[in-house]
């Protein structure tokens, strides 16, 4: 590594950590003013309040990091610039991407970290969060849920209607299971008062079992008790968690998506969830884009001080649209894919634009 790579790289991160602890140190205030006055309602024990607000600082680390990232580049570049260093490097014949380079690698280090950070530090905080506010404060238990009515789903060739879940006892009241051909004309008919989970299959009680043929009843058996193999799904599929999205890991989620998937629930939220979960650290290095122009601005240039307030709108306008773009997905307007990913190809297109005019 040259020793340009090291000054870039340990000025940077000095920025770094001193934006992180102004901004951290401003929000968490924010945050306490603003949630302060409720949390005095369920309990006024200051080891409880000082351990709420403390396990809220990874969610505000992970919100927070990308203008971090951002003024700290920014605030490097001036300086950059202003004591001419920029000019003495270009004088040297290295190029503006050249001396940012290291920074830019840097970038994606702390995307990763953030990635992993977001994934395991975050949720297993969230969740002591909530048990403390709910639990600790105001005496109520966190329960997934587990009674549920009315609820329909479908696959390939069955349409499945359960008219009570008991998730206490792992049983279901009125079930009703239509087959359909490839005409979706009706096939069979079953219909139960009962079922209930024996560990590994559903058992019916009181079930009759129609045959149709173009529609028309054929025959049908009257069964006490029988297993149906149509029913793949378990008492654990029915079951709704009592866990945010933001209080699962990656894998807890993708799991939870499956099992939503599996009775037909809606589960765009939790999807766009999963997928920002992953593209959501990596604002941490396209955002670094923004700070490469300024690093070619003289000290005289009348466009310096416009293009780092440029660098400075330029963030929030992203998070905006990554906002914007998340509610759409959460609405099913647009695709999950498309609502977690958009918003940052569309900001890495305009800040490599940036990054090539910078060389010009």
């Amino acid at each position: 590594m040259r020793i340009l790579d090291k000054y870039i790289i340990k000025q940077y991160l000095i920025s770094l950590l001193i934006m992180l602890a102004s901004i951290s140190l401003l929000f968490i205030i924010v945050e306490v003013v603003d949630r302060l006055p409720r949390i005095l309602k369920y309990s006024q024990d200051t080891w409880l309040i000082t351990q709420y607000f403390f396990y809220r600082l990874p969610y505000i680390f992970v919100l927070v990091f990308p203008v971090i990232v951002l003024l700290s580049g920014l605030f490097l570049m001036n300086s950059l610039s202003k004591f001419n260093e920029s000019i003495a490097i270009r004088a040297a014949g290295i190029s503006i991407f050249r001396m940012v380079l290291p920074l830019l690698l840097l970038g994606l280090v702390m995307s990763a970290v953030v990635m992993l950070f977001g994934d395991y530090v975050l949720p297993a905080a969230e969740n002591k969060r909530a048990k403390i506010y709910y639990v600790d404060m105001r005496n109520q238990e966190i329960e997934d849920v587990k009674m549920r009515q009315n609820i329909y789903y479908s696959d390939d060739k069955f349409i499945f209607y359960l008219g009570f879940f008991d998730g206490y006892n792992n049983k279901i009241r009125v079930v009703d299971i239509t087959q359909l051909d490839e005409e979706f004309r009706v096939v069979t008919k079953t219909q139960a008062n009962e079922a209930t989970w024996d560990g590994e299959n559903w058992v019916f009680s009181s079930a009759y079992i129609r045959h149709f043929t173009q529609e028309i009843l054929l025959d049908y058996q009257f069964y006490e008790t029988i297993i149906l193999e149509e029913i793949t799904v378990t008492p654990l599929d029915f079951i709704k968690s009592a866990k945010k999205p933001m209080e699962m890991n990656f894998f807890e989620l993708k799991e939870y998506i499956a099992r939503l998937r599996k009775i037909g629930e809606k589960h765009h939220q939790e999807l766009v969830e999963l997928y920002t979960k992953v593209s959501y650290p990596l604002a941490n290095f396209i955002i670094l884009l923004f700070c490469v122009p300024l690093a070619s601005a003289s000290v005289r240039s009348k466009g310096r001080g416009m293009i780092f307030l440029l660098g400075l709108l330029i963030c929030f306008p992203y998070l905006m649209i990554l906002r914007i773009s998340q509610s759409l997905g959460y609405n099913a307007v647009i695709t999950p894919l498309t609502a977690a990913w958009f918003p940052h190809i569309l900001f890495l297109i305009i800040g490599m634009f940036f990054v090539l005019k910078s060389e010009v």
